[in-house]
């Protein structure tokens, strides 16, 4: 295993810089997820880091030594690609040796290494099959086989789980946490999935236009957000923001509202505030829940109601055109068209100086 460090890591085309100084951390047998929209530069990163694409400027290390000018196959990583990458007229025995072919490994060592790759991925059963008789979740088994039999000293995955249909994403997201358990390796995985990064990282790097927004653990960026960005990019339904005014600021808490919302404290949590500035207050659909007009904090009127079983998703129309999502339990009705009137915990709320 081993401890990869990015340092000042940039990328340009031309005049174009589309990774603008990054540093990162990952420890030795860390699991850490590279997400963020498309555009933001996480598969470029990571195609970085493999040495598919060269470093502008920069350092790499992986296990101390610098690792700009190697070559891929020097580096001590292995690589499994959205695409599956894996030969037709080859059966999924070959398929999963064929690194082992290419560097001219013995057929004792060959039939071991599968063996034990075929036994963690249970797949075997499937050795003799040619990659035309398996799933979509077969096939990318026996990507990720053929890089467990390299023993690299870090795994690299490029949004793994795109092709796959929701049930076997679901399936092969449990494999692959289930497989970082079992091998303790080092593990960098780019997705644009949130729910992919929240169950199986260790660490989260949220990227936003080649620059690294924040990283950490996932309920640590959950919680604890540093800005606006990472507050709206993890958790479903995202979290509703609302543009208020600052009222009063205290050594603790900042005081807000709008027209849709009576005045509350909330903590500013060392964020800088002056009196009469308009900010960003954040509160996540889950935390809201309905109360009668004379407690309620927040007003508006029901515009939509999607009950989906586990929790029911409500569509709020507030003062002004501001729009607002509630995530309420199981089966709690509010009707289209009713006044609808929320409470909230201000100490699970977000306020941010910048607004959207």
């Amino acid at each position: 295993m081993a401890q990869v460090k990015l340092r000042d890591i940039r990328k340009s085309y031309g005049k174009v810089e589309v990774i603008k100084g990054v540093d990162i951390d990952v420890d030795d047998g860390e699991f850490v997820v590279f997400v963020g929209p498309s555009g933001c530069g996480k598969s470029t990163l990571l195609r970085m880091i493999a040495g598919l694409e060269d470093i502008t400027a920069g350092t790499l290390e992986i296990d101390g030594i610098r690792m700009n000018d190697l070559e891929p196959s020097k580096r001590g990583i292995a690589m499994v690609f959205q695409s599956y990458a894996i030969f037709p007229h080859m059966t999924v025995r070959e398929n999963v040796a064929f690194g082992l072919t290419i560097n001219k490994a013995g057929k004792a060592e060959k039939a071991e290494k599968v063996a034990e790759a075929a036994r963690i991925l249970q797949m075997e059963h499937l050795l003799d099959r040619r990659p035309s008789e398996l799933s979509g979740g077969q096939r990318q088994r026996v990507a990720i086989g053929r890089a467990i039999v390299r023993d690299p000293k870090v795994f690299l995955f490029d949004e793994p789980l795109s092709n796959l249909d929701a049930a076997l994403r679901m399936d092969m997201r449990m494999e692959i946490g289930k497989l970082h358990q079992d091998l303790g390796a080092s593990m960098i995985y780019v997705t644009h999935d949130q729910v992919e990064a929240m169950t199986l990282a260790d660490k989260i790097v949220v990227l936003k236009d080649g620059m690294v927004m924040q990283a950490g653990a996932p309920m640590e960026l959950y919680h604890e957000p540093d800005n606006l960005f990472v507050a709206g990019f993890l958790g479903s339904p995202s979290m509703n923001f609302l543009e208020v005014t600052v009222d009063a600021v205290n050594a603790d808490n900042v005081t807000v509202h709008n027209t849709a919302l009576d005045p509350i404290d909330v903590p500013h949590k060392g964020r800088s505030f002056t009196v009469g500035q308009t900010a960003t207050l954040g509160i996540r659909p889950q935390y809201l829940h309905p109360s009668d007009q004379a407690s309620g904090k927040l007003h508006g009127k029901v515009i939509l109601t999607e009950r989906l079983g586990s929790e029911t998703v409500i569509d709020v129309s507030l003062a002004e055109g501001a729009k607002l999502i509630a995530a309420l339990a199981e089966d709690t009705i509010l009707a289209p068209g009713t006044a609808a009137h929320f409470e909230f915990d201000p100490n699970q709320a977000h306020i941010f100086p910048e607004t959207r």
